[in-house]
């Protein structure tokens, strides 16, 4: 068994969204989750209150499992969209849900956003949940360890069913200006899953996934891996860490941007962290092996 180190993240569930970020704004709640023109406005609002250089969308983890039929809860003001009740009690019945459908609603507004932002000349983070993270909206997550345990061939078609439609949705990204995609998937992190489990789901889903998704990035895009999913494929050893000396102390997603084109994954710290510094110069390229 690979030795899986953990990453403590204590951005796992923000996705920026506060009272500081949206006062002022006159925008009508949730309604202003909804919509391009008004996501554009609270991207470009979320980077100047942190400080950061890089746009971030979407702001909540729900795009995915809502475009298949999950039920989701818009919010507020104060704390953004987020999963709204079960669709399903039984891991077989996801491989019955829809393809996601990114034509309409907000997953296609949120796309929009992407191309607005990236054609004002912003750089976009654009964050894509993983399999385990879409199921926690879809299905109590007790069913998908009991179907983890009792049903594994079953859940093998439903990492992939939801894997292709993942892979989709980044081409689309990718069409629509994203120049950095983020796929994180922290319900499915090691503290969660525990080693074993951790060790199949990385060897069997995520390092094949992976694979597919290195196809999209190039000259104009790069892949962001979360940390956690980083630890995992090293820790399994299906990556490593390949060292870029910068030619100064710089910030993390600053050094992402400087980086496009020139590697294809980066995973050493949560993009979420705006502040996180780079005090060495040293930009860890994540290389499949």
């Amino acid at each position: 068994m690979g030795d899986i180190k953990d990453f403590n993240c204590t951005y796992d569930n923000s996705a920026g969204i506060r009272s500081e970020v949206t006062e002022g704004l006159g925008l009508t709640f949730p309604d202003a989750y909804t919509h391009c023109d008004t996501m554009v406005t609270l991207s470009k609002v979320l980077k100047e209150k942190d400080k950061a250089v890089i746009c971030e969308l979407p702001f909540c983890h729900t795009l995915e499992a809502e475009s298949m039929g999950g039920i989701i809860n818009l919010g507020n003001e104060i704390a953004g969209p987020r999963a709204g009740g079960y669709v399903c009690t039984d891991v077989e019945e996801i491989l019955n849900l829809p393809d996601m459908d990114f034509t309409k609603n907000r997953i296609h507004e949120t796309l929009l956003a992407c191309k607005k932002l990236r054609g004002e000349g912003e750089h976009v983070v654009f964050e894509v949940a993983g399999p385990f993270t879409i199921l926690n909206v879809l299905i109590d997550a007790r069913y998908v360890f009991k179907g983890m345990r009792k049903k594994p061939e079953v859940m093998e078609k439903v990492f992939w069913k939801l894997g292709e439609q993942i892979l989709k949705y980044m081409e689309l990204v990718k069409e629509y200006g994203g120049d950095l995609i983020s796929y994180a998937d922290s319900s499915g992190g090691v503290n969660i899953l525990g080693p074993k489990m951790m060790e199949d789901v990385t060897v069997n889903f995520t390092y094949p996934f992976l694979k597919k998704v290195e196809q999209l990035a190039d000259d104009k895009t790069m892949i962001l891996l979360c940390p956690k999913t980083t630890l995992a494929l090293i820790g399994t050893e299906k990556a490593k860490f390949v060292d870029h000396q910068l030619e100064e102390p710089i910030g993390y997603a600053q050094a992402c941007i400087h980086m496009i084109g020139k590697a294809h994954f980066a995973g050493q710290m949560c993009i979420k962290n705006v502040g996180y510094q780079l005090n060495h110069g040293i930009f860890k390229e994540v290389k499949l092996l």
